[in-house]
């Protein structure tokens, strides 16, 4: 199984394109698109709904993922194995985030030619080069055949967590349409008791819950989200606008 994610839209014919050259490699692949809805460029998105669709996908699965406003420059492209599976794109942190969690095997710079397609457009690597890879490994191709491995794949700020005696200072990963502040501190990090929340000038002491409806409405509530990730959420309300939080922000969180 093969996936997709990327910021094309669906007015264009950029992911029609990716599934031919896949369908062309390898007629048997079966192509799920998780989203090609990220907004324009914006790299941290991208790398959050790949983290969060990629735990219900089985073993195995291929994982292209195409955020790329680096895309023709000098930047590398990659392939990533895990313990559960494979990821394919552009070494800008898009990959690391889902891949980190399934638990980074190898990494490999996608070099050799014979993967690719014979032209490679200084635009569009999601079609000449990482499409045809993902075909190349569900045929079998090993990984090492498409080109040495690394071990200083780009880590971007979003997916690092400060760990202090005290307290851990998370960042804002994404604000979701209800306004719920979804963090990058992930469900198996997250301190044990009542949380000391520190969020721009406002401190919360908080229990971890269940679900939104375990508190009143309006009353703020900290829980383990759908996606796996700790969230800040007002039960019927807006936290992002309540205590003025953007994505990036920072989060301190005392044990």
């Amino acid at each position: 199984m093969i996936t997709l994610i990327s910021d094309f839209g669906l007015a264009d014919s950029y992911v029609s394109q990716m599934k031919g050259v896949i369908l062309s490699i390898n007629s048997s692949s079966t192509i799920v698109d998780i989203t090609h809805k990220i907004s324009k460029f914006n790299i941290q998105a991208g790398a959050f709904m790949l983290a969060s669709a990629i735990p219900y996908f089985p073993k195995g699965t291929v994982h292209v993922a195409v955020v790329d406003p680096g895309v023709g420059t000098k930047r590398r492209a990659l392939l990533i194995t895990t313990k559960q599976g494979y990821f394919i794109g552009p070494d800008n942190g898009l990959l690391i985030l889902a891949a980190e969690h399934q638990g980074i095997i190898h990494t490999y710079e996608l070099t050799n030619p014979n993967y690719m397609l014979p032209e490679i457009s200084g635009t569009f690597h999601g079609r000449d080069v990482f499409a045809p890879v993902a075909a190349y490994i569900e045929k079998g191709v090993k990984a090492a055949k498409f080109g040495s491995r690394i071990d200083n794949p780009v880590r971007p700020e979003f997916v690092q967590i400060k760990r202090e005696k005290d307290y851990i200072t998370c960042s804002v990963l994404h604000v979701d349409s209800f306004g719920n502040i979804i963090t990058n501190l992930r469900k198996g990090s997250i301190p044990r008791g009542t949380l000391n929340i520190k969020i721009q000038d406002t401190s919360l002491r908080l229990k971890l819950e269940r679900t939104y409806g375990e508190t009143k409405p309006d009353d703020t509530v900290a829980l383990v989200g759908s996606h796996g990730f700790l969230e800040i959420a007002i039960n019927q309300g807006d936290a992002a606008n309540k205590y003025r939080v953007k994505v990036g922000d920072e989060i301190t969180i005392r044990k």
